[in-house]
């Protein structure tokens, strides 16, 4: 009977080690031929992670509306709150236009409206038209009626003297809006737009508005471009974002951020 029972005895754990091996070959075969996280990062293969975007701390609401007309415009707004979270009277207000790639929905999820409102800031981020929830239209053919949209955008809402942040593509509504009505805005954050060349040097010497000229460092095409251009603004201050591509706030948030605040409180 002993001779028995341990000869069950070996069976068993024979075959406790077979699906024991059986389990554990498919993991051990995939990490013989897989390098290990870390080694892919010092690979290249994967990139380290970035740090994460400076963000505000305070529960924002970001509500959401529609202006009628042609083309009806879709915006979003976050409204500026205390350290508490109670709503304030805002310092300034900011509008945020977007690229060709980006829309409103941009600045909410990179955390860039409720930052702003954290700060102080009332902040209105609009879908051009065609992008978006903003349908596209003929009506936007032309500099002047791109710069009559803003306008309405502007009026509709109730807002006076903001600070326009033209990233790229939207630099074809803001760039004409600043040559024609740079009186109007607080401030102007040009993100590498197009357009830059349609300017004069004099019609940029008669710009007084106090400019923020942000661009990614690897932005050697666009982002160049328009540095040279924008740098004959008499009131600019330049932030060149280290390892940042064309979208360079997309790449760099935190240093964006950091950037964007640092202007907006010179403007208070």
């Amino acid at each position: 009977m002993n001779f028995f029972r341990n000869r069950l005895v070996v069976l068993g754990l024979v075959l406790l080690a077979t699906v024991l091996l059986y389990l554990l070959l498919p993991s051990m075969r995939q990490g013989s031929m897989e390098p290990s996280f870390e080694v892919q990062q010092r690979m290249g293969m994967i990139a380290a992670s970035p740090p994460p975007p400076l963000q505000s701390s305070i529960n924002i609401t970001v509500r959401t509306g529609q202006l009628p007309g042609d083309p009806p415009l879709f915006f979003r707004e976050a409204l500026p709150v205390d350290s508490a979270g109670r709503q304030i009277l805002p310092k300034l207000q900011m509008v945020l236009l977007h690229g060709q790639a980006f829309t409103s929905k941009t600045w909410e999820e990179l955390g860039t409206l409720g930052l702003l409102a954290s700060s102080g800031y009332q902040a209105l981020a609009l879908d051009l038209p065609g992008f978006g929830n903003s349908p596209d239209s003929e009506t936007v053919k032309s500099d002047q009626s791109r710069v009559d949209l803003l306008k309405r955008f502007l009026e509709s809402l109730g807002v006076r003297s903001p600070v326009l942040l033209s990233p790229s593509m939207s630099g074809q509504y803001a760039l004409p809006f600043l040559q024609r009505h740079s009186a109007q805005l607080h401030g102007f954050v040009p993100i590498a737009p197009v357009g830059t060349r349609s300017i004069t040097p004099q019609e940029y010497r008669d710009i007084q508005t106090p400019t923020l000229i942000v661009y990614g460092e690897l932005d050697t095409n666009l982002g160049a471009q328009s540095h040279k251009n924008l740098i004959q603004l008499p009131n600019h201050t330049v932030v060149k974002l280290p390892g940042a591509r064309h979208a360079c706030y997309m790449d760099k948030p935190r240093e964006f951020h950091r950037a964007l605040l640092d202007f907006l409180s010179k403007l208070d």
